[in-house]
């Protein structure tokens, strides 16, 4: 079993940013990917940002790019999300995922391809 813990929501006006922190824990597991995704009142959860654990590869919905920034701590199996200019449209719930099993077949945007997910982390952007 892994556990997932995200942290540094909060209410920032538009403009402003955000660093979002998601730590994983558990017995034995190892980190392949892990990934952040979103979901705003009324709307499906989808795909936000995530990154390939040796390589360091990163993967962004078109939406974000040239404004967040996702990185990783191997040492300490956590990742992190900078949030830039951020927008109103910004907002919504955010949650961290995290794939165990391998990347054979993985899909970086699909959620149901992660093996555990957080609680998720409040974003407010006002306008």
């Amino acid at each position: 079993q892994v556990q997932l813990v995200e942290s540094g929501g909060g209410l920032v006006q538009a403009g402003g940013s955000l660093r979002l922190s998601c730590a994983a824990s558990g017995r034995t597991f190892k980190v392949y990917a892990m990934g952040w995704f979103r979901q705003a009142p009324g709307k499906e959860r989808e795909f936000v940002a995530a990154i390939s654990w040796t390589a360091g590869s990163t993967y962004y919905r078109d939406s974000v790019k040239g404004r967040f920034t996702i990185s990783r701590d191997n040492a300490k199996d956590t990742m992190y999300l900078q949030m830039n200019s951020l927008k109103p449209e910004d907002t919504a719930v955010y949650y961290c995922a995290v794939r165990t099993r391998g990347l054979s077949g993985f899909s970086y945007s699909l959620l149901t391809a992660y093996d555990y997910g957080g609680q998720g982390t409040q974003v407010t952007v006002s306008s």
